[in-house]
């Protein structure tokens, strides 16, 4: 009996061409369950963190329309009315209206001066070679990593020295030397990743470095201004050191200065309603600047990595 023997494949000679029937198919990766339980809990994670930040949100907002006696009586309930005489008694009789304006025209001067200023700075280190680019830039970055504990003392009498202190210019220029080193350093990197055609046909056109700058540059940077104008407007509107220091006109107080103010009378008084209408009139301008602009925030943030 004759028996018919599969012959073993022949190695394919040089220059052979081999189909695609002929090479075995690759084993599919089974991870499909390692990457299930993983998103499982990144999304566990997050709903946790998300509960965590709210909660205390809504809570201090619901508070703020509550009676004293229903938040010491029923904390945790919805109010049976919403009592808006707390926020008018916060507003007019602790001076939230005035440390209000004295908030916004501190805040709103150091911002418009620190976006100026950083782009500036950020720019000229980003786009011109010169000698000292390198050690300017990281004077900026070691401004960052000075504790500004260390310079309240010595910053105290400079300021008193140029006759800027219980001042609001004065203090606009400290939160624009604060918020400087952190600006050109987050600019310095956005304007790496813009392209340097568009300022070079500008160039071409007879167009100056000032109206590049302002009128080809800045634009295109807009998603990264907007993005480090969300951080300072955080830090300098929740800044409470430097005004404490520097700021002990109580006609001139901030908004932190005037909360503290604030939860120290009306602890004494036992008007808590107040205090939370208080503490939300200052929470709701961070919020709903984020709000408004997160979609510019991301697409700043996220600029560079998408280059």
């Amino acid at each position: 009996m004759k028996t018919t023997e599969t012959p073993a494949p022949l190695p394919a000679e040089s220059g052979a061409t081999v189909s695609k029937a002929d090479v075995p198919a690759p084993r599919p990766l089974r991870r499909k369950k390692e990457g299930g339980v993983l998103n499982v809990f990144s999304h566990g994670v997050l709903i946790i963190w998300a509960i965590m930040v709210v909660l205390p949100l809504l809570w201090a907002v619901m508070t703020s329309f509550k009676s004293d006696s229903s938040i010491f009586g029923s904390p945790w309930s919805l109010p049976d009315a919403l009592h808006f005489d707390n926020w008018s008694r916060a507003w007019t009789q602790a001076n939230m209206s005035d440390y209000f304006l004295n908030t916004v025209l501190v805040v709103g001067g150091s911002l418009i001066g620190t976006l100026v200023l950083g782009s500036m700075a950020a720019y000229v280190l980003a786009r011109f070679d010169f000698p000292g680019n390198r050690f300017i830039y990281y004077l900026f970055i070691g401004g960052m990593s000075f504790p500004i504990m260390l310079a309240l003392v010595p910053l105290f009498y400079v300021v008193n020295n140029m006759g800027l202190l219980n001042t609001i210019h004065g203090l606009i220029l400290v939160y624009i030397a604060y918020s400087l080193p952190f600006t050109v350093f987050f600019l310095t990197a956005f304007f790496r990743t813009l392209p340097t055609s568009v300022a070079e046909a500008a160039f071409v056109d007879g167009a100056s470095h000032a109206r590049t700058f302002f009128q080809i540059m800045l634009p295109m940077a807009k998603p990264g201004l907007i993005s480090v104008g969300i951080f300072n407007f955080l830090g300098q509107w929740n800044q409470y050191m430097l005004p404490t220091v520097l700021n002990t006109d109580p006609d001139k107080r901030v908004l932190t200065q005037g909360l503290v103010q604030l939860a120290v009378s009306q602890g004494y008084k036992g008007d808590w309603s107040g205090l939370f209408a208080g503490l939300v009139m200052a929470m709701l301008p961070v919020l709903g600047a984020y709000i408004v602009f997160q979609r510019q925030v991301v697409q700043g943030l996220t600029a560079g990595a998408l280059k």
